[in-house]
């Protein structure tokens, strides 16, 4: 006898309480095995696969794409350890541990579903069976089934929205034949309607569904179009208001002659081995910055009204996604020789453009670095990072006039902007940083004074 267990929406950590549905990678009928990737979620935070920890036949799904559920929602149910003529419907992970069922809920409470992680190895996440014999043990519950998922795919369809991937389900419209207009290939809401409309498109000549009113994409008034400020915009919201509303800051900033860095990045790669990147090397005189000045390395505990000086270096950065803005952080960056900066600066970028971020990996930050010159531009006062105390701005590095030894010449030029909280320091102390960093920035062998 099959007994139908609950998956809910586990605590995803990090002091997140809800979850957007993104995709679901599983459908009613489906066998799973235990720790087998089910939902794709997007939180505050990231981007994350959730398994499940029941090994089994999925016999219900609650909530459909773009719906927001808090944690300790049901997420699906699961029929386990029933036998029929073909077998168990239970994942071979059950046999042969005594009874599935107790197997099955005793997998619950292993701690193993947090973050998209699961035991099993990555071949085995990713595993997806189709039922071949009716399970007639089964007995579905009384909830209404749920809508056929998105049609499979050769290839990761490039799209994030769910109210893109909506738009597109109501319309009856084959994601797979719509050519994106974003950054690589990424399919906008603009992309979706075009092909909706176009005369002659394929999906044109299929009668597609009238959707229904309750599932109207964002809601159009004659002001313009309503965007919820949710998921990772609504976390930036949040963040950035707390921000200006508790931290009273000040910028200053300074130009600084880039030119001897750059010559010593060119000659540290032109001597082989692996590339040391611009950032990286940025982040090696922060860490000495911050060594310095400590005081730009902490926080503010305000409701002991104390000042927190932290004792290591996690160095966020900012980086723009299709998902918008995030904050990566690379722990221990005072303990990061360059070649190691470069490397996880890297992991985690690539990480961020395939929304494979973790909480972890975007938490516990104590200074941030921004290097908004990827824009185009050359200053900028940032925001703090709430809970940080400080962040160091770099703009564009172009060629400028510039007084060198005494004669004009043309250098390359970079602008230099520190946004700090007035809490923990006064104009001296931030002055004090940013000018050493300007100064190690014109001349890289002050650093050797500090090695």
């Amino acid at each position: 006898m099959a007994q139908v267990l609950e998956f809910k929406l586990p605590d995803l950590g990090e002091g997140l309480t809800e979850a957007e549905i993104v995709r679901w990678l599983v459908a009613v009928g489906d066998v799973v095995a235990v720790d087998q990737p089910v939902v794709e979620v997007e939180t505050a935070k990231a981007m994350v696969e959730v398994p499940c920890p029941y090994g089994g036949v999925v016999t219900a799904r609650y909530g459909e794409e773009g719906t927001e559920l808090p944690v300790g929602a049901p997420l699906l149910t699961v029929a386990v350890g029933g036998t029929g003529e073909s077998g168990p419907t239970a994942v071979p992970a059950a046999e042969g541990s005594g009874d599935a069922a107790e197997s099955a809920v005793s997998s619950e409470y292993s701690g193993n579903v947090l973050v998209g992680y699961g035991t099993a190895g990555p071949a085995a996440r990713r595993r997806r069976v189709r039922q071949t014999a009716p399970a007639a043990t089964v007995s579905a519950p009384t909830t209404a089934p749920a809508p056929a998922p998105v049609p499979a795919h050769h290839g990761p369809v490039p799209v994030i929205s769910p109210l893109v991937r909506k738009l597109a389900r109501d319309g009856g419209l084959d994601l797979r034949r719509v050519r994106g207009s974003g950054p690589e290939g990424l399919i906008l809401r603009a992309d979706v309607e075009l092909a909706l409309t176009t005369a002659g498109d394929p999906q044109a000549a299929a009668p597609a569904p009238a959707p229904s009113p309750a599932a109207s994409t964002a809601p159009v008034t004659a002001a313009g179009e309503r965007v919820p400020l949710r998921g990772v915009r609504g976390a930036v919201a949040d963040k950035l208001s707390r921000s200006r509303t508790e931290i009273p800051d000040a910028t200053c900033w300074v130009d600084a002659d880039a030119t001897e860095l750059m010559a010593a990045r060119a000659a540290m790669n032109a001597a082989g081995g692996p590339k040391i990147s611009l950032l990286a090397l940025l982040a090696r005189i922060c860490v000495h910055a911050l060594a310095r000045f400590p005081e730009l390395n902490s926080t503010v505990d305000t409701a002991a009204r104390e000042i927190v000086r932290l004792p290591d270096v996690h160095l966020g950065f900012a980086a723009q996604t299709p998902r918008g803005l995030v904050v990566p952080v690379v722990k221990d960056a005072g303990r990061r020789t360059a070649e190691s900066l470069t490397e996880e600066f890297g992991r985690l970028t690539e990480a961020a453009r395939q929304s494979a971020l973790t909480p972890a990996d975007l938490t516990g930050g104590t200074f941030t670095l921004n290097n908004y010159g990827v824009f185009g531009v050359d200053g900028s006062t940032p925001i703090i990072n709430h809970p940080e105390a400080a962040m160091l701005g770099v703009g564009r590095i172009i060629p400028k006039p510039w007084v060198h030894r005494g004669e004009l010449a043309v250098r390359q030029v970079v602008q230099l902007s520190l946004t700090f909280d007035h809490r923990v320091c006064d104009g001296g102390t931030a002055g004090g940083f940013l000018r050493y960093v300007a100064d190690c920035v014109e001349q890289p062998a002050v650093l050797l004074r500090t090695v």
